[in-house]
C-alpha cells in the first residue's frame, strides 16, 4: 500500500490546499461526493466528521472512498487517494485541534448535543498524481 509521503513531489504542494472532495458509497451503491476540509499531518490525511452526517455514516458501513484535491488556479491539476477510511472517536479533539488550527474555525460549532466527532484518517491503496495542462 503507498504511504502518504509517497506522493510525487509534482503534487505535495496540493496536500495544503482549503477542501477536497470526498466520495463515499451510499447504502443504495450509488456513489456520494461532499467537499470537506482536511489536514496532511505526519503523513496521514485525516478528517473529522460529525457522527450525524451521511458521508460519516456511509464510511462506517462502507469504508472504501475517494478524496480528489484539485488544483483550482489549474482545474486540469488534481491529486485523488483511493483507499479506506478508519474511523475512531476524536475523543481527545486531536483531530479537531488540527482542522481548527488549519482553518481558523470551531468546526464543534456545527455539532448537535447527541452528535460526536470521528477522526478519519485515510488509508490509500491508489494515488494518482494528475496533470492534463500540458
Amino acid at each position: 500500500m503507498p504511504r502518504m509521503t509517497d506522493f510525487p513531489q509534482s503534487h505535495r504542494d496540493l496536500l495544503d490546499t482549503q477542501v477536497a472532495s470526498l466520495a463515499t458509497i451510499g447504502r443504495d451503491g450509488i456513489p456520494q461526493v461532499t467537499a470537506v476540509w482536511f489536514v496532511h499531518d505526519n503523513g496521514e490525511l485525516q478528517l473529522s466528521l460529525n457522527s450525524a452526517r451521511l458521508k460519516t455514516k456511509n464510511l462506517q458501513e462502507r469504508p472504501e472512498c475517494s478524496l480528489m484535491i484539485l488544483d483550482n488556479a489549474n482545474p486540469y491539476r488534481y491529486l485523488e487517494v483511493r483507499g479506506h477510511a478508519r474511523l475512531e472517536p476524536d475523543s481527545d479533539d486531536i483531530v479537531v485541534g488540527k482542522i481548527n488550527a488549519k482553518y481558523s474555525a470551531d468546526v464543534r460549532a456545527w455539532d448537535g448535543a447527541d452528535t460526536q466527532r470521528m477522526a478519519v484518517t485515510i488509508d490509500p491503496s491508489n494515488v494518482y498524481a494528475v496533470d492534463m495542462g500540458g
